[in-house]
């Protein structure tokens, strides 16, 4: 599994002192990536919500949480949490985890400067904590300085990602200015392409039922454990089309090291076949094990969000794809990529029950939301919730019963 690391440990090139990029130099000629420091495009758009504003009181229930009511952003997951290699051009960007670009908690700068989930959510509360602040390197310690409340590990299987929520129930607990009981917490979760990628070496414990049998005791823990939270669970995207995510660079061929159970079958094989298999087993068992109050109580409550179901690889005009999106090794994403999957899983978790977008292809950039003006919550249930407290809806339930009880009883 690190074998691709240490190749690119050799043809490594030293880092700029701001820990943003990478220097040494390299002519955009030699870039497998060409124009991939997108740090450095024009400004986004500011995002323009008529209501950024939190509740008038800190809700106590799951169900009526504003954007602005989140005081707490993290993440688990593995690599692509990480975002190995998302502002690099070339293999020697491949050791590094660029965190502070990450979809889903990177907080590098502002929303203008990169789109991510944690960047958005700091539009509607400034003084977010969790954001990752900068990179880090694969395989070298980090201190939450450096990751922020991003616990994803390069290179986890599902099976490891209680150990990731352990550290995150450790850090809230001691970190300066986080109130555990109080404060809101967003904890977004995507893991399990590793054990489709290694499937083939241990098909009991990379199974299906290995799968959500840890998936379960994550959640079961973090539900006993951690008080108001919200919890995305992004679906596995569809592997098998990152097959065609092709250059002929070195890079890519570090593909046949890391995700072999995918990349080396042939094409309609007996192999390949049983994996893509095995890809929408993982993504039906997840489907259902969410799609029910299993994991939901007044404070707490995970969600699927289902974006990623379909997901196909971005296309050019030209029906080729987009290697844009990808990063060196035609793995990972580019921050091109990060905020696509950003922005869509901001969208769902606006979206109610049914009506979450699932996307075919990131080919046509996607337009942000706003949370609703009839319901600006993040929606936490399928049972959608009314724009009025659920509290406030029981003494009206009871006056009704007790309307009908006098009925009968009177002489």
């Amino acid at each position: 599994m690190l074998t691709w690391v240490l190749c690119c440990f050799c043809v490594f090139a030293t880092r700029q002192g701001n820990g943003q990029t990478l220097s040494g130099g390299e002519d955009v000629l030699n870039q497998d990536v060409p124009g991939s420091d997108f740090l450095r495009r024009p400004l986004h758009p500011l995002l323009h919500c008529a209501d950024v504003s939190p509740s008038p009181a800190v809700p106590s229930s799951v169900e009526f949480v504003k954007a602005a009511d989140v005081k707490v952003i993290a993440a688990l997951g593995d690599s692509l949490t990480t975002a190995i290699g998302a502002n690099g051009s070339t293999i020697a960007s491949i050791p590094f985890e660029f965190r502070q670009l990450s979809w889903s908690i990177g907080g590098y700068g502002t929303f203008q400067n990169v789109i991510t989930l944690a960047n958005i959510f700091k539009l509607f509360n400034p003084k977010l904590l969790g954001p990752s602040p900068v990179v880090t390197m694969h395989g070298r310690p980090a201190s939450v300085n450096e990751t922020g409340f991003n616990f994803a590990v390069t290179g986890h299987n599902t099976l490891n990602v209680s150990d990731q929520i352990r550290h995150m129930i450790h850090t809230f607990k001691s970190y300066p200015g986080l109130n555990f009981l109080e404060d809101w917490k967003v904890v977004t979760m995507l893991i399990g392409m590793n054990d489709i990628c290694d499937y083939c070496k241990d098909k009991i414990l990379f199974s299906p039922d290995s799968f959500i049998r840890h998936i379960t005791e994550a959640l079961d823990m973090m539900m006993d454990e951690i008080p108001r939270t919200i919890v995305n669970v992004v679906q596995i995207l569809p592997m098998k089309p990152l097959r065609d995510v092709q250059r002929p660079t070195l890079g890519c061929q570090l593909q046949k090291s890391f995700c072999s159970c995918l990349v080396q079958p042939e094409e309609n094989s007996t192999e390949l076949k049983e994996l893509v298999e095995i890809n929408s087993e993982f993504q039906r068992r997840l489907e259902k094990l969410l799609h029910s109050d299993r994991f939901f109580k007044n404070d707490f409550a995970v969600v699927l969000q289902p974006y990623l179901e379909n997901a196909q690889p971005p296309r050019l005009p030209d029906g080729t794809i987009d290697l844009s999106f990808f990063s060196a090794d035609c793995f990972h994403f580019t921050v091109k990529g990060h905020e696509e999957l950003a922005k869509g899983l901001w969208n769902n978790m606006f979206q109610p029950e049914g009506a979450k977008q699932k996307i075919e292809t990131f080919t046509d950039p996607l337009k942000l939301i706003c949370p609703p003006e009839d319901h600006p919550y993040i929606y936490t249930r399928p049972t959608v919730a009314s724009s009025a407290p659920a509290l406030s809806r029981v003494p009206l339930m009871l006056t009704s019963l007790l309307s009908v009880a006098v009925m009968f009883y009177l002489p």
